[in-house]
Formats: C-alpha cells, sequence, structure tokens
C-alpha cells in the first residue's frame, strides 16, 4: 500500500498553523504565537514542569525550547524557579498574565477545530481522534525504546 499518511499530517500541520496564527492575528491577540500557545496549553494543564517534561508533551526538541522559553520569559509569560525538591532542577512555572490568555487560546483553538472537522458527525470525529491518539501512543512507545 503507498500510504500519504506523512504528507497528509505535515500537510495538515502545516495549514492548521498558518490558519490559527490568521486567527490569533484577525482577534487581534498578539501575546502569543502559534507555537508559544502550544507551550502554555501544556503548562495551563501542567504548571511547573521541567524543561525535559514541557519537551515530552510538546515534543519539541529541548534545544528549540530552551529560546523559545527565553522569548517567552522576557514577554513575561513565563518564569523559571527552582524546584524546591531539588534545587539543582528549575521549573517553568506561567505569570499571571500568561494566565490571562488562556480564554483567547481556548477560543482561538474552538475556532480551528470546528474548521479541522467541518462536515464531519459527532462519531466520525470521535473515531479520528481515537485513531490519532493510538498513533501517537505507538509513537511514544517506539520512541521511550530508544529507538
Amino acid at each position: 500500500m503507498d500510504s500519504q499518511f506523512g504528507f497528509l499530517v505535515s500537510q495538515i500541520k502545516q495549514i492548521g498553523g498558518r490558519i490559527f496564527e490568521k486567527i490569533l492575528s484577525e482577534k487581534n491577540i498578539s501575546a502569543f504565537n502559534g507555537a508559544q500557545g502550544r507551550i502554555l496549553y501544556v503548562l495551563w494543564n501542567a504548571d511547573g514542569i521541567s524543561l525535559k517534561e514541557l519537551s515530552d508533551k510538546t515534543g519539541l526538541a529541548p534545544t528549540t525550547l530552551t529560546s523559545m522559553i527565553d522569548r517567552m520569559e522576557q514577554a513575561d509569560l513565563v518564569k523559571r524557579v527552582a524546584d524546591k525538591a531539588d534545587r539543582r532542577k528549575v521549573l517553568l512555572r506561567l505569570t499571571d498574565k500568561a494566565h490571562s490568555f488562556r480564554e483567547d487560546y481556548e477560543e482561538v483553538s474552538r475556532e480551528v477545530t470546528k474548521i479541522h472537522f467541518a462536515d464531519f458527525s459527532g462519531a466520525e470525529i470521535v473515531e479520528t481522534e481515537a485513531y490519532l491518539k493510538r498513533i501517537l501512543g505507538n509513537l511514544e512507545a517506539y520512541n521511550r525504546g530508544g529507538h
């Protein structure tokens, strides 16, 4: 079977990212971009995690995250704090400013999700998301295996 899966996923990611950025712009949301929104999303759900944990949850390389976190820190969206249990470990925490943008992010996300799933039935959405979770699980398991 000649699969276009990788190409299709790449196209969805690229076009979806551009649409996310466009909607941010249309709503005059300039405090964060789409890539930073992914980081914010993870931290809104797991504030106070290490860069390694953030890397695991976002799929972004630690080297990429370091420069992004630097910019987000300068924009007063995140701060680095020492872990009280292990002073060698640095944790990432959201600022009050970052918390104030959560509803904006969720609103844009809802719009993008509607665009992604236009003309899908509820059952098709559930089924598609289940397949994507299985694929993600396969990739994570492979990655943990050191392959």
